[in-house]
């Protein structure tokens, strides 16, 4: 039976922007593999782990597309093909 795990990567930034945005190129990188869920991907405060912020949009659009934009984005979604 295969499950789903989550990897914690501890990393330093200055501020809560600089680390989603590194987060987010992380995610992208990594996203490259099939095993990988970067629509999933979230970022927190080492000390609050609890709280997690959700780093891209992911909203359903159908027909087999999701928002592939970060998470507050401010203009239309736009769609990706799922290729999973």
């Amino acid at each position: 039976m295969t499950g789903r795990y989550v990897v914690h990567v501890p990393f330093t930034a200055p501020d809560q922007d600089a680390a989603r945005r590194t987060a987010r190129l992380l995610a992208r990188t990594l996203g490259q593999q099939p095993q990988v869920d970067q629509a999933e991907a979230t970022v927190s405060a080492e000390d609050d782990q609890i709280v997690q912020s959700r780093l891209f949009c992911d909203r359903l659009l159908g027909a087999g597309r999701r928002c592939a934009l970060r998470a507050e984005h401010e203009v239309p979604c736009a769609s990706v093909e799922l290729d999973r």
